[in-house]
């Protein structure tokens, strides 16, 4: 497939509601979108860098320039998503950034074929259960609230997001309030070994898992944490890759997997880690970045493999966006529809991609 050109869209997007974690307190996302240009086709890639390098190494502004400045250069005359690996390899890390824009260039080069996200990466089922991450809150009331309407819009799963400070009395609130639901927690790297004595005050309460305890590169220490705790530990921003995956599967560290397509590299590699662990008969689940329509969408198609067992965080559009800037996905029946129209399968709608958009710029290819 021959590119002519490639597109670089800044959009800001505000939140329906603040969104916090540990590492940061997000109103409003600044989004990277990414527009592959040809004869054939055109398709559509997001970067899922956040604005400050506080959940990875990765920030959109250093996104946008890798991406312009060395890996558009390194895009083959005749391109396919499964060159872009390859090529870009001598570009060390950026996983964001190259996983933007093999997006775009498998949703133009699955248009092209006719053929689905979700059919190319293997999914076998056509809806997939939802579920949803809520953010720290100033107060427990405010959270049982919140836990309250989401199950009341037919949410599969609750994550809780915890850190020191909010974490044992959260997790028991919401376990006397809404009985027997299922309900996960997700540290994001907030604790040390140290904590381990009291982050097994979190057993009692029957948690589906403990997602990202410890810093990214310990994955010793989750071993360790692993033998301490009856909670399942879950890994996240340790599992850039299906080599990292294989290793920690390996070394006991986690038992149960949640993958980012944007964190490793892309859904080709994030397909990889899936069968990996569907080798050694672990748990895998599709994790969210606020995505908008256009990632959702991908998510979905991933969320939907045999191996992803566990609902993933692919919840309806309106539980971060107003107005997404595709048509909205929503809830049916407590579950998610896979989109099943050639490549990602939704368009954004231009009106409101323009009103959002803050910068666009065009990097012409081939000369």
């Amino acid at each position: 497939m021959k590119l002519s050109g490639v597109e670089l869209r800044r959009i800001r997007i505000p939140l329906v509601a603040p969104f916090r974690t540990s590492f940061a307190t997000e109103t409003e996302r600044e989004v990277l979108l990414v527009r592959v240009l040809g004869a054939e086709a055109e398709g559509w890639g997001e970067c899922v860098a956040i604005t400050e390098p506080l959940y990875s190494a990765e920030y959109v502004d250093g996104a946008e320039q890798v991406i312009r400045d060395f890996l558009l250069p390194r895009l083959p005359a005749d391109v396919t998503a499964r060159a872009l690996g390859p090529a870009f390899a001598p570009v060390k890390g950026h996983a964001m950034a190259k996983a933007a824009v093999e997006m775009a260039v498998l949703d133009a080069e699955l248009r092209v074929a006719g053929m689905s996200y979700a059919a190319f990466l293997g999914a076998t089922r056509e809806r997939v259960p939802a579920g949803v991450s809520v953010g720290i809150m100033d107060s427990i009331p405010e959270l049982l609230d919140n836990v309250d309407a989401y199950l009341g819009e037919g949410y599969a799963r609750i994550k809780l997001k915890i850190q020191p400070g909010w974490d044992i009395e959260p997790v028991r609130a919401v376990r006397e309030r809404f009985g027997d639901i299922p309900l996960q927690v997700d540290a994001n790297t907030a604790y040390t070994r140290a904590d381990a004595r009291h982050l097994a005050g979190l057993d009692p309460f029957g948690l589906l898992l403990i997602e990202q305890p410890l810093p990214e590169e310990d994955l010793l220490g989750h071993a360790q944490l692993a033998e301490a705790v009856t909670t399942p530990i879950c890994l996240d921003e340790s599992i850039v890759s299906a080599r990292a995956a294989a290793d920690a599967l390996a070394l006991g560290a986690c038992s149960i997997v949640n993958v980012k397509a944007g964190r490793v590299g892309g859904y080709l590699e994030a397909r990889r880690i899936h069968d990996v662990c569907a080798a050694h008969d672990v748990p895998v689940w599709c994790g969210g970045m606020l995505e908008t329509g256009l990632g959702r969408a991908a998510n979905l198609a991933f969320a939907a493999l045999p191996g992803c067992t566990l609902p993933g965080d692919v919840s309806a559009s309106d539980r971060y966006y107003a107005r997404d800037i595709t048509e909205p996905f929503r809830l049916e029946d407590a579950l998610m529809r896979v989109p099943s129209g050639p490549g990602l399968g939704v368009e954004p709608i231009m009106e409101i991609l323009d009103d959002l958009t803050e910068s666009t710029a065009v990097v012409r290819l081939g000369g």
